[in-house]
């Protein structure tokens, strides 16, 4: 479905509730469905979640994961260690086209049996379950930390545990440290030492206890960029947050600092305010740590008029599309001077928007949530809007709660 979003004013005081981290959660299931005497709270509504939990909970030989590209990777390592069970892992056409082969590898390397459906590197990929014994392992520093937060979450099942060396400077270093204080959370032993993960094996079952997911920081994001657009002294509070967040996109908090929205904390909800009389400047920011928000600050800037210098993206090119082209081509349609290379984005300053223009979501959820906010400068069409239901489902319909109108 396509939705129109016309010029909008957003209600001068509002509060969201947001569903759990898209990120907790499927580790905490797959978690969860090795030691199952753990118990989740404020799970996550999301369809990538939905088709964790489905595939965690079944009992089928073909498992289609459709665009679920952190379901693709946890659940590869999942069902390396499955002993005595056989999977095929497939998913959308475009699932089809990322690569997987540093995660087979590294699987490999430990011993496990996976061999590829169709093309090599790609998925589908068929998985025989087996214990893996051997407990060394490395992998480029640079690559997505949702490989190696697969490894570390099935490594207390490992017979020996596991030692992971990143080779080169890593990124997204907030994401693994996410991992690693959840297995410490249930009592699993590890370190993270120079370049070096550990995490010991653990036979024993973790105490019986539940876990609440804090709410989700890249949703929170997209009221983030709205209250960056809205009038003076619009604010939005937002439920379920902590200042001590283990999401690495809590650097919203910072980064949006610097485009006139204050963050105030007040036990476990976060109140937006915008700020008055702020003096903008052009944004520069490394992002290798929190690239998710990249698209969601560049149209920020589009809308406020500013430009901005993003680097650190060289992982959005293998998101659900490629999201810095994406990018590059929708902001065009929108009058923007735009420039990308194969890690940044660099957007020059305009004082004015194209208003109607239909913007193409390339089935990326984070495409449709990022340019809605500039209905508050102009009207704009959103194709192919129901897409947001991969990390938020409620999206639109709180949108229209505080003040947008969507037809």
């Amino acid at each position: 479905m396509n939705l129109l979003l016309q010029p909008s004013i957003c209600n001068p005081k509002s509060a969201i509730s947001i569903t759990g981290s898209k990120s907790e959660t499927n580790r905490l299931l797959l978690l969860q469905a090795l030691f199952p005497n753990i118990a989740i709270e404020n799970i996550s509504n999301s369809d990538d979640s939905e088709v964790m939990q489905k595939a965690l909970s079944g009992c089928e030989e073909i498992i289609d994961i459709h665009h679920a590209g952190t379901a693709m990777r946890f659940l590869t390592a999942f069902f390396a260690v499955q002993e005595n069970r056989t999977v095929t892992l497939t998913g959308s056409p475009r699932m089809k086209e990322r690569p997987i082969k540093i995660l087979v590898d590294a699987l490999r390397q430990l011993g496990a049996k996976i061999d590829y459906v169709e093309n090599e590197g790609f998925p589908p990929i068929k998985i025989i379950g087996q214990k893996l014994s051997q407990n060394k392992v490395s992998l480029p520093a640079s690559v997505s930390s949702q490989y190696i937060s697969a490894l570390l979450l099935i490594a207390s099942k490992l017979e020996n545990g596991i030692e992971l060396t990143l080779e080169g400077e890593i990124t997204s270093v907030p994401y693994i440290k996410m991992t690693l204080a959840l297995l410490n959370e249930i009592g699993v032993e590890t370190s993270f030492i120079g370049n070096v993960i550990t995490v010991k094996s653990s036979n024993q079952e973790p105490k019986p206890q539940t876990l609440t997911v804090e709410s989700d920081w890249s949703s929170a994001s997209y009221f983030y960029s709205i209250v960056a657009l809205a009038n003076e002294g619009t604010e939005i509070t937002l439920s379920s947050y902590k200042e001590n967040s283990l999401q690495g996109d809590s650097a919203l908090a910072a980064i949006y600092k610097k485009m006139g929205v204050e963050t105030i904390f007040d036990g476990n909800k976060i109140t937006l305010v915008k700020q008055p009389n702020f003096k903008f400047e052009t944004v520069k920011l490394e992002l290798n740590k929190t690239p998710d928000i990249a698209q969601t600050i560049v149209v920020t800037c589009l809308g406020l008029g500013i430009g901005c210098h993003l680097t650190g993206l060289h992982t959005l090119k293998i998101k659900e599309t490629d999201r810095l082209e994406a990018l590059r081509i929708e902001l065009t349609k929108l009058g923007a001077n735009i420039s990308v290379t194969n890690e940044s984005l660099t957007l020059k300053p305009s004082n004015s928007i194209n208003s109607n223009v239909k913007i193409a979501t390339y089935n990326d959820h984070r495409m449709a949530m990022a340019f809605a906010p500039l209905a508050l400068k102009v009207s704009i069409i959103i194709e192919n809007a129901e897409v947001v239901s991969k990390s938020y489902p409620d999206f639109w319909i709180d949108l229209k709660n505080i003040g947008f109108q969507i037809s």
